[in-house]
């Protein structure tokens, strides 16, 4: 029986990717690599933006920092707010609450940016624990985000009493190597094809779906 689910933020409980796309599109910009199709920028909404800019633009670990800082220029004044939160998933994380899990974030964000975002939304109340990496970019990679969170809220050791939900292969490859199975949700940036090949426990295909599953889960 599950008594804790952990989720990702971007994609999973918010559609984010307008202003994490228009604030990478920024930072290429200032790095002198334009990219004026928004659609191939949907790559960076999930994974550690440091790591997204190494592979997608082959840049060094030091170009890939002063990107990071320029994301940030428009992203924490302008970016953040371009976002909301999925039809429905309010409603659900309601149920869950009512249905007696504890519920912890676990996102690569910075928390500053995970709170400002849970708070914009009225969202905040519902979590117990809310973990994101540190500004500097530190605790960027998900199994550490999930280990922290699992310590923040007792589950370290029961973990197979609860689950990851995100909606890219990270959140699954970070669970598992966390020792966590993954709920992948699907209407958010992972395609179904990425999702399926990082083989999650089980899928969701929307809000109500999930909130479906985890009180069967329960």
């Amino acid at each position: 029986m599950a008594d804790f689910l952990l989720f990702d933020l971007d994609g999973t409980l918010t559609a984010s990717g307008e202003g994490i796309t228009k604030s990478v599109q920024y930072a290429l910009e200032k790095m002198g690599r334009p990219e004026p199709d928004l659609e191939k920028l949907t790559v960076f909404v999930g994974p550690p933006l440091m790591e997204q800019f190494m592979d997608y633009c082959t840049f060094t670990e030091t170009e890939a920092r002063k990107a990071v800082d320029y994301f940030r220029e428009r992203y924490m004044r302008i970016g953040i707010f371009e976002n909301r939160p999925y039809p429905g998933i309010e409603k659900a994380l309601a149920g869950m609450k009512q249905a007696g899990y504890t519920i912890a974030i676990a996102s690569s964000k910075p928390q500053n940016a995970v709170s400002l975002v849970l708070d914009h939304f009225g969202l905040h109340h519902y979590f117990d624990s809310i973990v994101g990496s540190y500004p500097d970019g530190r605790r960027t990679d998900k199994q550490e985000v999930i280990e922290e969170a699992l310590r923040q809220i007792g589950a370290s050791d029961r973990r197979a009493q609860g689950f990851m939900v995100g909606d890219r292969k990270h959140d699954v490859v970070g669970a598992r190597k966390a020792g966590l199975p993954c709920i992948a949700v699907l209407y958010g940036y992972g395609s179904r094809e990425e999702l399926e090949e990082a083989q999650p426990a089980y899928f969701a295909e929307s809000p109500l779906q999930l909130l479906e599953l985890c009180r069967k889960l329960r």
